[in-house]
């Protein structure tokens, strides 16, 4: 199989591998190598009403993602080796992307005891990354323990930042608008006390933990203190961090509604320049798909989350300019290693062959972008269940033709191929 008209050539692809690029015929489409996602909600078990494994996998694919990272906070909680593999095996039966599930760091996201760590780690699904997402693991002591536990396998703690006593009732930002508003403010000082301690506790035991979602400049500012520091320390933005600001909450209107909250002009510029200057590792899209009951409804009842997948990397070129080394490093090759799905293997799990770049003897998952395009988003045309993108009526520029997950098409001519 030739992949024609790229930024690289023409690539050449047997038996999913590449096998020859040649540089000769350059074309108009932009060629990335597989976008990875550290941090999608899959919803499957459970929510199937807002999202289910083969819809999120059809939307990743259609980004130019050929693997995400599906988070724990299913229902039942993905704490066990039977929930990891369930998850594992649903994302190999709908075979659009490598879905690669993150363990709970403790039982039922409770916050009380440890889960299943080893189990999991060493269930069909090799999980390496557990987070409670939606949660924070505020006691000190036992993100000590997991830290430590998973150190054994070289696992990554993910942690949602956020002192849970300094966000009670918490509905947006802290600040002037949201005082504006009347809403009960979430101070940046909570995402960030959590940060500080996290990262003490991680070069005091020498694991690697990382912080999901980071959103305010104070975090950046303790991240690249830690990383001064040579401790095993990585970060993500989304990229609705990356554009929106508090502002976007003045009109009530819940589909703004997100957690860590959207935060300030400052903010924003303050996370640019961490991801450009490598103090944020990657960029992670927090796909965080929501009913209609659940979304759409006044701003306090709602659930907070965005749609992300299919904006992406769009919202990315619009936010960093099209930096092509720099988002294949933020979007692909960094995010896999995070991951520890970089490395052999055909397969999912235990390293599958993401993010290894567009070059003779790597696996051929491949994005194809045609930078050129503008599109304007509109909800009821995404593959995603839900409805609930900040990007409605966006127009946006870039988008995916074509993605290949081991040569095997998953999107061509801007569909997905089931």
């Amino acid at each position: 199989m030739k992949i024609s008209g790229t930024s690289v050539g023409e690539i050449t692809v047997e038996d999913g591998v590449i096998v020859a690029i040649d540089p000769v015929k350059p074309g108009p489409l932009i060629a990335l190598p597989g976008l990875v996602d550290l941090h999608t909600h899959l919803r499957e078990p459970g929510r199937e009403d807002a999202e289910t494994v083969e819809s999120g996998s059809r939307a990743a694919a259609l980004g130019g993602y050929t693997a995400v990272c599906a988070m724990a906070n299913t229902s039942p909680v993905a704490d066990t080796a039977g929930v990891v593999e369930q998850v594992w095996r649903l994302g190999r039966e709908a075979g659009l992307v490598d879905v690669q599930p993150v363990g709970a760091v403790t039982v039922g996201l409770g916050g009380e005891q440890l889960a299943e760590l080893g189990a999991m780690a060493d269930s069909a699904a090799r999980v390496r990354v557990f987070s409670d997402d939606g949660h924070c693991v505020a006691d000190p002591r036992l993100m000590r323990r997991a830290l430590e536990y998973v150190k054994a396998f070289d696992g990554v703690i993910a942690q949602h930042a956020e002192e849970p006593r300094l966000t009670t009732g918490a509905q947006m930002n802290e600040g002037e608008v949201a005082a504006r508003l009347g809403l009960t403010g979430w101070p940046a000082v909570a995402e960030e006390a959590i940060i500080a301690r996290d990262v003490l506790l991680a070069g005091h035991v020498g694991a690697r933990l990382h912080i999901c979602h980071v959103s305010t400049a104070g975090s950046v500012e303790l991240i690249r203190w830690a990383k001064s520091k040579g401790w095993r320390v990585t970060a993500e933005v989304t990229p609705h961090h990356l554009l929106l600001t508090e502002e976007r909450a003045t009109r009530y209107d819940p589909v703004f509604k997100v957690n860590p909250p959207l935060r300030t002009e400052a903010d924003v510029l303050a996370l640019r320049e961490g991801l450009l200057d490598g103090t944020i590792d990657c960029v992670a899209t927090d796909h965080a798909p929501h009913s209609v009951e659940d979304k759409e409804c006044e701003w306090e009842g709602a659930r907070p989350g965005m749609l992300g997948l299919e904006t992406a990397l769009a919202i990315v070129i619009q936010t960093m300019g099209p930096r092509w080394d720099r988002i294949a490093e933020w979007m692909s090759a960094a995010p896999a290693r995070i991951a520890g799905l970089s490395g052999g293997g055909s397969g999912q799990g235990g390293g599958s062959g993401q993010g290894g770049g567009l070059a003779v003897g790597q696996p051929a998952n491949i994005a194809i972008l045609d930078p050129g395009v503008r599109w304007t988003v509109d909800p009821t045309a995404l593959a995603s269940r839900s409805r609930n993108t900040p990007y409605a009526g966006m127009e946006l520029r870039g988008r995916i033709e074509a993605t290949y997950l081991r040569g095997e098409p998953t999107v061509l001519n801007g569909k997905a191929t089931r």
